[in-house]
């Protein structure tokens, strides 16, 4: 079995394992920066699991930024029957690639 983490990061929660790339919303890190999350739920590595209440004690998951960028677009349409109504919006959700470069426990 492989060394696995399940961690939060900005309200959600991803299971990250080493050398493992992850598209999240922007961080505000420059690419090339290392990012530490301490907020650690879980880690498993092989047979042995540390669960923690709610968090790991003293594990820690080292990100590293790679690039920032934008998501799909996506198509907002509004519309309403008998009134000529319509409405058409777009949106391109602001996006990090992050690099799992370390999981200590």
């Amino acid at each position: 079995m492989s060394k696995y983490a399940i961690i939060q990061l900005q309200g959600k929660q991803l299971r990250v394992s080493e050398n493992d790339k992850v598209i999240v919303d922007r961080v505000e890190t420059e690419p090339g920066k290392i990012l530490e999350v301490s907020e650690v739920l879980l880690v498993v590595d092989g047979d042995q699991r540390q669960i923690g209440q709610p968090l790991v004690a003293g594990a820690k998951v080292s990100l590293k930024v790679e690039s920032h960028g934008q998501g799909e677009k996506l198509r907002v349409f509004k519309y309403k029957s008998k009134s000529r109504y319509r409405r058409t919006q777009g949106h391109r959700q602001q996006q990090s690639t992050l690099t799992v470069a370390k999981i200590a426990a």
